[in-house]
């Protein structure tokens, strides 16, 4: 059974599984890497959700404020040993009713073009793709999205 704990970036399980995604970002982004580690600072970010299985922290992602109508997805990382199992869905689904909650309109968020997957988990969970913002216009391996959230 998946349990989500909403949490702050100072959790120490957040920060384990944060070293692990750059990790696996460092691979995949390649010679780009340290352009987006730049843009991927996790300190004072007070909205996290962290995932865990079995009481052992297994995925985690957050959100921080993008503008006065936007929070922007960060983070977002499922331990390879447990993907495919709905929890980054899951994640995400948190982290969208968290802003809502705080009265965000929606989530935005970018992500390269070399993770396949997370693409795909975007489209799924209903995110559109977005002319590139802010520091990632004009980034070749960039793609943006955005989500409007149901609020009540």
């Amino acid at each position: 059974m998946i349990i989500l704990k909403r949490t702050d970036s100072d959790n120490p399980d957040f920060m384990a599984l944060v070293k692990s995604l750059d990790a696996y970002l460092a691979v995949t982004d390649g010679d780009d890497h340290s352009f987006y580690s730049q843009y991927n600072k996790v300190d004072k970010i007070r909205h996290v959700v962290l995932a865990y299985e079995n009481e052992k922290p297994v995925g985690c992602g957050a959100i921080k404020a993008f503008d006065d109508d936007a929070m922007e997805v960060k983070r977002m990382y499922v331990s390879p040993e447990c993907r495919n199992k709905g929890i980054a869905r899951k994640i995400l689904s948190e982290l969208e009713s968290w802003a809502g909650e705080i009265s965000f309109k929606k989530c935005v968020l970018e992500t390269g073009k070399r993770q396949p997957d997370a693409i795909a988990l975007y489209e799924k969970c209903g995110y559109r793709q977005i002319p590139n913002y802010g520091q990632y216009i004009g980034v070749e391996n960039s793609v943006c999205f955005e989500k409007l959230l149901n609020r009540s």
